[in-house]
C-alpha cells in the first residue's frame, strides 16, 4: 500500500498520518506524509460521510468488474442488443449468435466469447460511450479522421482491452496499491459514481489518437496500449484535475 505520500510546499514537507480500518485501508491510502522544519506530527481522523461514500462506490465498482459475461442471463442478453440498437440505430439484429457481430470489431460471430478478458462491464463501458458521446464513439467504430493503416484494430475488442487495461491501471483488486494514481481516482469517483466509465471514454479517445499518430497496425496494438496507459497516468496526477472533465483528453470527446 501506501505508506507514505510526501507534498512539498516551499521547500518542506508536512506530515499527516491517518488511521484507517482494513476497510478504510482498501482505498489505498494509509497515510499521506508532510514535514515542516524536520518535525514530524500526527493527526488521526475518522471519515466523513464523503469519504464513507468513497468507500461504497468502490465496494459497487469492485463488484461490478467481478460480473462475468453470461448469455444465459436476460438482463446480459438486454445489455448485448442494446448495445446493438446504440451503435446501429434502425439496422435489425438477427440475432445475439450471428455474422453481424463482426461488422462491429468482434472477433467471431459470439461476441460474448471476447468478453472473457474482462466481464460484463466492458460491455457496460462501450454502451456507456456509445450512448453517451455517440458522435465519438461512431467515428471510432467507424475509423473515420487521420490516415488509417490497412491492418486496423477491431473497434469491439480494442474496446474491451481498455476496460482491462484500466482496471489494472487503478489496481481496483489489489490489496496493497503501489501507485497514486488509484487514490486519484478515487477522489474523482466521490465526484462522480461513473468516473470509472468516463475514464474508459477519454481512454478509447487517446488510444486511437496515439493509434493515428503512430500510424500502427494491429501488431502494434498492445504498445499503444501502454502509452495510452502513460499518458492517462500523467494526467491523472496533473496538478488542477480533481474531476475526469477536467483530464486534457477529455476535450476529445464530443
Amino acid at each position: 500500500g501506501l505508506n507514505c505520500v510526501c507534498f512539498k510546499r516551499k521547500g518542506n514537507y508536512e506530515r499527516i498520518c491517518i488511521n484507517l480500518t482494513p476497510l478504510q485501508a482498501s482505498i489505498g491510502l494509509n497515510c499521506v506524509c508532510f514535514k515542516r522544519k524536520g518535525n514530524y506530527e500526527r493527526i488521526c481522523i475518522n471519515l466523513t460521510p464523503l469519504q464513507a461514500s468513497i468507500e461504497e462506490r468502490l465496494k459497487r465498482l469492485k463488484h461490478r468488474t467481478q460480473v462475468y459475461f453470461d448469455a444465459s442471463r436476460p438482463d446480459h442478453q438486454v445489455a448485448l442488443r442494446a448495445l446493438w440498437s446504440a451503435t446501429y440505430p434502425g439496422q435489425e439484429l438477427h440475432g445475439l449468435i450471428s455474422d453481424q457481430w463482426k461488422e462491429m470489431g468482434w472477433q467471431g460471430r459470439d461476441p460474448s466469447t471476447d468478453f472473457r478478458g474482462a466481464g460484463f462491464i466492458s460491455l457496460e463501458n462501450l454502451l456507456f460511450f456509445a450512448k453517451t458521446f455517440s458522435t465519438s464513439f461512431q467515428r471510432l467504430l467507424k475509423k473515420q479522421g487521420g490516415n488509417r493503416a490497412a491492418w486496423e484494430y477491431p473497434f469491439a475488442v480494442a474496446g474491451v482491452n481498455i476496460t482491462f487495461m484500466i482496471m489494472q491501471m487503478l489496481e481496483l483488486h489489489a490489496s496493497k496499491p503501489r501507485t497514486f494514481v488509484r487514490a486519484v481516482f478515487l477522489q474523482m469517483l466521490s465526484e462522480n459514481e461513473w468516473a470509472f466509465d468516463l475514464l474508459y471514454c477519454v481512454a478509447f479517445l487517446v488510444m486511437d489518437k496515439q493509434w493515428l499518430e503512430r500510424n500502427a497496425t494491429y501488431m502494434e496494438f498492445n504498445d499503444v496500449l501502454k502509452s495510452t496507459r502513460a499518458q492517462l497516468e500523467r494526467e491523472l496526477l496533473m496538478d488542477d484535475v480533481p474531476r475526469i472533465e477536467d483530464m486534457p483528453s477529455y476535450s476529445l470527446l464530443c
